[in-house]
């Protein structure tokens, strides 16, 4: 097996906590946008009823002063309430472009909180069959140490994606991990690999 210098693991180490913060950040963006998605949707329930009860009035007003008008009058006052008409169908469209940009931020959210109940790949390194402690160190927080009978198991990264695994995997390798292999975790278990290249 060869040897990699501690210098240049804790440098890896290093890369994936930085991983690990910038994900962090995303999530506590994502939980920011979920509350001001929430804020949103109140002013916009109490934005669409206040329209709705304006244009039932407006188009009482119109009704009232065609009947009461004459041909010409009742031509002008049309037009002003066409006017006013399309200025809150503008203000609508606005109202839903800005829903589906709100959509798209939920649905981002879920998405990733579904991937959190999947399946997760790492790179396991090296196993051994006493447990050695030693090497899952707290500072390294981007590690798997895992009792898989009768062995522990060492794994770095934690990866969404098997692509992003075997890219992982690959740069070991050539680092001179030439015995590191990729490995999937449910629920801090060891699963079958469904579909491996």
């Amino acid at each position: 097996m060869p040897f990699i210098e501690e210098n240049d693991l804790l440098d890896l180490h290093k890369d994936i906590e930085k991983s690990q913060i910038i994900n962090e950040r995303l999530l506590d963006q994502i939980k920011f946008k979920n509350k001001d998605l929430k804020k949103f949707k109140i002013q916009r329930n109490i934005f669409a009823g206040a329209t709705v009860l304006f244009l039932a009035w407006i188009f009482g007003v119109t009704l009232y002063n065609v009947g009461v008008r004459t041909s010409n009058s009742n031509q002008n006052n049309i037009l002003v309430s066409i006017d006013s008409l399309d200025a809150w169908k503008t203000r609508n469209d606005n109202l839903k472009m800005q829903n589906q940009e709100l959509s798209l931020v939920k649905e981002f959210y879920l998405a990733k909180e579904f991937l959190e109940k999947e399946t997760i790949y790492s790179v396991q390194v090296k196993s051994f069959v006493e447990n050695n402690a030693a090497l899952a160190s707290e500072a390294l927080t981007n590690t798997l140490f895992v009792k898989t009978n009768p062995f522990y198991a060492y794994s770095l990264g934690n990866f969404e994606t098997l692509e992003e695994a075997q890219t992982f995997r690959k740069q070991l390798v050539n680092i001179g991990f030439s015995d590191a292999f990729v490995a999937s975790y449910k629920d801090g278990k060891r699963v079958k690999i469904e579909a491996a290249n």
